[in-house]
Order: C-alpha cells, then structure tokens, then sequence
C-alpha cells in the first residue's frame, strides 16, 4: 500500500483568492452579515422607533463587568445617543453591507459594536468565544478582505474619477 501525499481532489477543485469561488463566499459573507446587522436594527426601530431603552437600561446595570464603570456611566449620561443610535446604525451598517457600500467603514462600526457586545456581556459561559466574538471576526475578516468588492457597488465607486483622485478614500471602501 503506497501513500500518496497529494491531495487527489487538487486537480478537481482549487480556491484562489482571486478566483470565483472565494468572490462568491466573501459576497455571501458580506451579505449574510449585513442582512443579520440590518434585521436586529429594524427589528428595534419597528418595536420602539429612536427610543429604544433597553440599550442605556442594560448598560446601567453593567457593574460587574470587563469594563467596570464604563457603560454605567454611559448609560447614565450618553442615553440620548444610545437610545436612538443603537437600533439607526445597526440597520445603517446592515444597509452598506448589503450593497457593499462603504464596506470597511461600515464593518469597523461593526467592530465596535460587537467589541461592546463581546466585552459588555462578559459572563464568557462558554470561554472567550462566543457569538459575539464570531461576529467581531466577520466584520475584521470584510475589513481585511475588502468585501464591497466582490459583487458590491463598492468596486463601481473605486473606479470613479472622484476616488481615483482621492486613494485614500478606498480604505473606507472595499
């Protein structure tokens, strides 16, 4: 019996980074990531419109957490903002994924959110990764990757003479 160290299926099926398989997962990616983003937001604006109290009422009750008496204070202080803001840019972010517009800019939003999220619920029943964490690596990975450009209206406003005269608007896209 010999071994063959190869794998038999290379010939068959190969991924690329610039091939149409991986263009096709990094779209789904963005998609699916935005669709989950935009559904929690207008799941809440629907529900409670710019009023949305659970965000400043949760942060109030964060003593005990990673973060100590930051989002206390915010809850305190900052509820005008995260009371609308909260359900707003979650649909905003979930939007510009979608479409694949502003893809970095909106996934860093992303990040920060779900940095708050993962460090905010902090109970860590299931070690450091949890669902939060998962979602953290989603918006890192569009930011690294670039997905607005894979099948996203990002890769049409990268060729308009506006940005080609301006590089450094592409790290916002992409």
């Amino acid at each position: 019996m010999s071994y063959q160290a190869s794998n038999p299926l290379d010939e068959a099926f190969e991924l690329k980074l610039d091939g149409p398989w991986t263009a096709y997962w990094l779209a789904t990616l963005r998609v699916l990531t935005g669709w989950w983003f935009f559904h929690a937001g207008v799941t809440k604006l629907i529900e409670d419109g710019l009023a949305y109290s659970y965000g400043p009422a949760y942060m109030q009750q964060m003593t005990g957490t990673a973060l100590g008496p930051i989002p206390v204070w915010m809850g305190n202080n900052l509820a005008w903002l995260i009371a609308p803001g909260v359900p707003l840019f979650e649909t905003l972010i979930g939007l510009a994924l979608m479409a694949g517009v502003l893809t970095r800019f909106a996934s860093f939003g992303g990040v920060i959110f779900m940095t708050l999220f993962w460090i905010g619920n902090a109970s860590f029943g299931h070690g450091l990764v949890n669902s939060d964490f998962m979602g953290l690596l989603l918006f890192i990975t569009m930011i690294v990757l670039g997905t607005g450009r894979y099948y996203g209206l990002d890769a049409i406003i990268e060729k308009l003479q506006f940005v080609q005269r301006r590089p450094r608007l592409k790290y916002l896209l992409g």
